[in-house]
């Protein structure tokens, strides 16, 4: 664990308490930064809204602006969640500003969990940092999340939504999709992703609600792959682009959703060509070609892959992108998965039927599913699986297995072990 997430860990609260009293309460004691921040694109959803942040920055930098973002959950280091003008926070700067929010907070005699700590943090960073833009992710749901004391942003987007988190937003989707439409205010566009009819009812009687107009994927603007790039059209252009640098078919809706902001900023096409091919995420469908594990992949000539999506909407996007890549080039494959205790780990392997492989079940630091309890969930589908107790262990497994392909999957905290590995492989 890093000194950062350390000091995190041992001074607030570990627990996740949807609510705004505190974060206004904390804000209000720090001068209300989130009202001083450069324009603000607000970005929720369930799946998608860390490659989608990642594909507005890349465009908007290509543009010779400067950008902030807040993404969350961090991989390795904390700091990777707070970028200031392109680049991650110091240690020094986060821990002077640490400082600042824990005295606000006992001079308010308040309390606030991690998430709240850090996003005040954050706001405070972004507003002493001159940029042109902040990037704002929602870390869970949209309407209680602590993100959303933001009161003007320029633009509100919502990525697909879909069932996460359960135990916080229920298993309703029209319920959840009210959550995440909280974040669209009056006087800010809307851009949205292409969504099921009941969470788009939500997000448009959020909208009008608010007076917010709407951008609408499906609708407004559509985005596809085309001859090796990606085509972009809306009701006044064409747009004939590269494919983004991010794997994936679903890539191209996200990078559709990026484009259709940039537009919205008035960016320029080249902007946006070059921000498509220069766009990278790590754990999003990422080729591993350093670290001990990638090392240990080539010595049989195995590709090496990581993914960081832990519900059956990303597994039916993981599906797609190893159905393609085993159409075009057949290798005996191997999928090293672990999973967070709380995920459907039977809807993610449901949601991977049709793939050929192996599935080797490991646990990782935290709050993990038992291994025995995926594998089982795996055999459940139809998949030959069996359990490693530790990431080494199961890579020599997927060696002596044959494996020609390796993926590494189930959830982002696995996948920040994996990077965690080598310097070589920390997200920058």
């Amino acid at each position: 664990m890093d000194s950062i997430s350390e000091r995190l860990k041992a001074r607030h609260p570990q627990r996740i308490d949807l609510s705004l009293g505190r974060m206004q309460a904390l804000c209000a004691a720090l001068g209300n930064p989130q009202n001083r921040l450069p324009p603000v694109i607000h970005v929720a959803g369930t799946n998608g809204k860390g490659s989608t942040v990642s594909l507005i920055r890349a465009i908007a930098e290509a543009a010779g602006l400067k950008v902030h973002t807040y993404t969350s959950p961090h991989l390795v280091r904390f700091n990777e969640r707070i970028r200031l003008a392109g680049k991650l926070i110091s240690d020094e700067q986060l821990n002077e500003i640490l400082d600042r929010v824990e005295a606000a907070m006992e001079a308010t005699g308040g309390q606030a969990t991690v998430f709240e700590s850090t996003t005040a943090a954050g706001f405070v960073a972004m507003s002493e940092t001159p940029a042109d833009l902040a990037i704002i992710e929602v870390g869970l749901g949209g309407i209680l999340d602590a993100t959303n004391i933001i009161e003007r942003p320029l633009l509100s987007v919502i990525t697909p939504v879909d069932l996460d988190h359960a135990e916080f937003l229920g298993t309703d989707l029209a319920g959840v999709a009210r959550e995440k439409a909280g974040i669209i205010k009056a006087g800010a566009r809307g851009i949205i992703a292409r969504q099921s009819e009941p969470a788009m009812a939500e997000i448009e009687r959020r909208a009008q609600e608010v007076g917010s107009p709407l951008t609408v994927a499906g609708v407004d603007f559509d985005s596809f792959a085309e001859r090796g790039g990606l085509a972009y059209q809306d009701q006044i252009r064409f747009l004939d682009l590269p494919a983004p640098a991010l794997s994936g078919n679903h890539q191209f809706d996200n990078a559709g959703l990026a484009i259709a902001v940039a537009l919205e900023l008035d960016l320029s096409e080249d902007a946006i060509a070059a921000g498509l091919k220069s766009v990278f995420w790590p754990a999003r469908m990422q080729r591993l070609t350093a670290g001990p594990y990638a090392e240990q992949a080539k010595t049989v000539d195995a590709e090496l892959w990581l993914d960081g999506g832990h519900n059956p909407h990303a597994a039916r996007a993981l599906g797609r992108v190893l159905g393609d890549r085993q159409s075009r080039s057949p290798r005996p494959s191997v999928l090293i998965v672990g999973m967070l205790s709380n995920k459907d780990a039977g809807g993610f392997f449901e949601a991977l039927k049709g793939i050929e492989a192996k599935v080797i079940a490991v646990p990782f630091d935290g709050a993990c599913a038992e291994p025995q309890s995926l594998a089982a969930a795996a055999q459940g589908c139809g998949f030959e699986a069996m359990t490693a107790n530790t990431m080494a262990e199961a890579m020599d497994r997927a060696v002596a297995l044959g494996a020609g392909r390796i993926v590494i999957c189930g959830s982002l905290y696995l996948a920040g072990e994996v990077l965690g590995a080598s310097p070589e492989t920390w997200p920058v």
